[in-house]
């Protein structure tokens, strides 16, 4: 039984990965297994696709709809921040959970199991990974602020010394979470799972443009700490030991504008959250969840009509019902649904225009910085990521163009390390990444074309998404509109 290395690298553009950039990742690349269609799911958002990544679920099933969303057990009008911990300790104080189903570290601790997740990102991001608070038989999860158990925290401090400031690109604190993987979680811990998520170069593209200089060196950095762990596997002749799979989250786009969603509500004299019919809007960066008081028709109709009128309206899914609606497509596509799904999730508008360093794709915006990157839309440059395997397990040098996502990655690993996945999980084992494996004949549906109109006053709008179809849910092939 092979042990397993998880890498994220957060909202890496495979553009970025080259020879000159990241040298490490480039060679990693050149002789695993290259995923040429593994998706995230939407929002394309950090948190979401984090917790879709470790429990093997689709969000209506593990409950985390967004980066921000309504969670009824939270606040009925306030959507929850789930960039925050201390939001997800407020839920778990007000009687909610935080997930709906086991995370990966909870299935492996039936098994004698241990995971250590070591991520560098958000409050948040790393406490999907463990959200039992001081439950330490699941595992662990450190980060420089916190960590589950909190008597780690001292642990680590005491032997790594302080955290170092975080920084733009987050070179230094890198250094350390290498330093924190191969010393504790490889070495002492003998860690059956480690899971690292880098900051990188997800910082620095929120805060300069996409090509810059310091996306540029962010990505190095990145790298040379990815490059240090390999170097210790192959240094220590323990290739033969870990299985390897890096990805990412999402990708991202140049913000094109940002539009003040909450005062445009207003001005179109749609009522406030809390009011009767009223309108709370969860901001997903390049995507909007819509949560309608009372799940008024009337008012969801009246909202969709309004939408579809506006430039910077994108594909739009609804719930149940509001179905029948001309023009609309359901979220249960796409795994959107659940008892915390939006009424009405929109993806922004894009296009596919450069920006001044010669990137690719601009989209509209909630929140961000205009000309910076931001992510959470259905446009191609977002929805996608860079994925390869390497290891024992592992086919070499090939390509796998069938359609995968991160639901899978979770029942990959419980394959990986000698078991069934449980029965929750609603992704599949990559089998035909495997070596030595014979692929269980699968069940899966070829793509399907899902398309919608409907007819705005002297215009015509028209949505058609690509799914490849998975249990409760599906994977985003492509997703078109027009207005």
């Amino acid at each position: 039984m092979s042990r397993v290395i998880v890498f994220v690298f957060d909202g890496l553009q495979k553009e970025l990965v080259t020879e000159e950039l990241m040298p490490n990742l480039k060679e990693f690349t050149s002789k695993g297994v290259r995923f040429l269609s593994h998706q995230p799911v939407f929002p394309t958002v950090t948190r979401v696709n984090s917790a879709t990544m470790v429990t093997g679920c689709f969000p209506a099933t593990h409950g985390l709809m967004g980066n921000t969303a309504i969670v009824s057990e939270f606040s009925k009008t306030e959507p929850m921040n789930t960039y925050l911990k201390d939001h997800f300790v407020e839920l778990i104080d007000k009687g909610g959970d935080p997930l709906f189903v086991p995370t990966l570290a909870q299935s492996m601790a039936t098994l004698n199991l241990q995971y250590i997740a070591i991520g560098i990102g958000s409050t948040g991001q790393s406490f999907v990974h463990h959200p039992y608070l001081s439950d330490e038989k699941y595992g662990s999860t450190i980060h420089p602020e916190y960590s589950i158990p909190e008597r780690l925290n001292d642990e680590i401090i005491s032997k790594f010394g302080p955290w170092p400031e975080a920084s733009r690109p987050n070179t230094s604190r890198i250094e350390r979470m290498i330093d924190i993987c191969i010393d504790y979680a490889l070495v002492e811990q003998q860690a059956d799972v480690t899971f690292l998520w880098c900051s990188e170069p997800d910082g620095s593209q929120h805060g300069t443009p996409l090509g810059s200089d310091t996306v540029f060196e962010s990505v190095k950095a990145a790298d040379k700490g990815f490059g240090r762990l390999l170097s210790w596997i192959e240094d220590n002749d323990l290739q033969d030991e870990f299985d390897i799979i890096v990805t990412c989250d999402h990708g991202h786009s140049s913000a094109e504008k940002i539009i003040p969603i909450n005062e445009m509500l207003l001005e179109a004299n749609f009522a406030p959250p809390g009011m009767p019919g009223g309108v709370t809007v969860a901001d997903n960066g390049g995507a909007l969840l819509f949560y309608i008081e009372g799940k008024d028709f009337e008012t969801g109709q009246s909202l969709i009509q309004w939408l579809f009128s506006q430039y910077w309206a994108g594909p739009l899914l609804v719930a149940d019902y509001l179905q029948e609606i001309p023009g609309v497509l359901p979220t249960s596509l796409i795994g959107l649904d659940g008892v915390r799904g939006p009424d009405i999730a929109l993806s922004f508008a894009w296009n596919e225009n450069a920006n001044l360093n010669g990137v690719k794709g601009f989209s509209y915006v909630a929140s961000g910085r205009e000309g910076c990157g931001q992510h959470g839309s259905m446009n191609p440059t977002e929805l996608r990521t860079f994925t390869v395997a390497n290891g024992p397990d592992f086919l070499k040098d090939v390509s796998i163009s069938s359609v995968s996502g991160h639901p899978d990655i979770a029942p990959t690993i419980m394959h990986l390390l000698g078991h069934s996945p449980p029965s929750y999980m609603e992704g599949e084992v990559l089998y035909e990444a495997l070596s030595g494996q014979k692929e269980p004949k699968s069940g899966r549906i070829e793509n399907i074309s899902y398309s919608s109109q409907n007819e705005i006053v002297s215009d015509q709008y028209s949505q058609q998404l690509i799914i490849s179809p998975r249990e409760n849910g599906g994977y985003i092939v492509s997703a078109e509109y027009s207005h």
